[in-house]
């Protein structure tokens, strides 16, 4: 059994809501510097290279690539073998996010109630899901994830005859009326199965995985490839002010589901699609 302090967890949540907010993915540069070269639009090609100007500013200032700063989801996979010695891992967890935002001058946009809407003051807490593995690590995740396009989600209970053609409707359809309220280019995320719980997971986690990154299942991956190309024939294009890149990328998850069902969820991320990724 490896023992874990929990200060540990909160050291790294706190420097890694920090690095997520202040410095674009490598991954996600690369998906940039992709659309900036393939943007055929003169007014898109030019919203593209403001874009690139913030964050290139953002991280020689050490100041957030966007003022919303997000409500930090926070993916972690478990080792069985791992103990977490004095704390809990939530409030582990949940310290790092209060440290980082405050530390960080990072906006605070939690509130505690939906409907009281008081502000907690620290961006706490953070959204927490948390899978039991193998071995004797803690790989952690941190999503900070703006409303702007969290608002643009959609959930689709499809019947099972609705097949292949009723998800590429459907996904297509939730990009094509999210128009600029998501701030494209975006990412979209897609989880196809399971429940209407799990689907929903499945899409938000997608979003960690780097735009270079295809699905190993053979359908899966043409499904990909297909949805990105027609979005990007939407017209919507950077800024929503139109043009050719719409999207980076359409990373979909899969999972097994009922002989009744046929759920579909689309959950986008704005062109900085925030993630950061670390094993302890």
């Amino acid at each position: 059994m490896r023992e874990i302090d929990a200060e540990e967890i909160t050291r790294n949540i706190k420097e890694m809501c920090i690095r997520a907010n202040y410095f674009l993915s490598p991954d996600m540069q690369r998906a940039f510097e992709r659309a900036a070269d393939t943007e055929s639009s003169p007014l898109g090609k030019r919203i593209l290279e403001q874009l690139k100007e913030n964050l290139k500013i953002a991280g020689t200032d050490q100041i957030p690539i966007c003022q919303d700063t997000g409500m930090a989801v926070v993916f972690i996979r478990l080792g069985q073998d791992v103990h977490i010695a004095g704390g809990s891992l939530r409030e582990a967890v949940n310290e790092g996010v209060r440290q980082g935002y405050t530390e960080g001058y990072l906006r605070k946009s939690v509130v505690a109630d939906p409907l009281e809407r008081k502000n907690t003051g620290d961006n706490t807490p953070a959204v927490l899901h948390v899978e039991i593995t193998d071995g004797d690590s803690v790989e952690i995740t941190v999503a900070p994830k703006g409303f702007g396009s969290e608002n643009m989600s959609r959930i689709f209970m499809l019947k099972p005859a609705d097949g292949i053609e009723g998800v590429k409707e459907s996904v297509i359809a939730a990009v094509r009326d999210a128009g600029p309220n998501a701030c494209p280019p975006v990412v979209v995320g897609v989880g196809i199965g399971g429940t209407f719980e799990k689907c929903a997971l499945m899409a938000k986690h997608t979003l960690t995985r780097s735009p270079d990154e295809r699905s190993e299942i053979p359908y899966v991956r043409e499904l990909e490839e297909e949805l990105l190309d027609k979005i990007n024939h939407l017209g919507i294009g950077p800024g929503g002010l139109g043009g050719r890149i719409t999207a980076l990328a359409v990373n979909i998850e899969t999972y097994p589901t009922h002989i009744a069902g046929l759920p579909v969820a689309v959950n986008m991320c704005c062109h900085v699609n925030r993630h950061i990724h670390r094993v302890i």
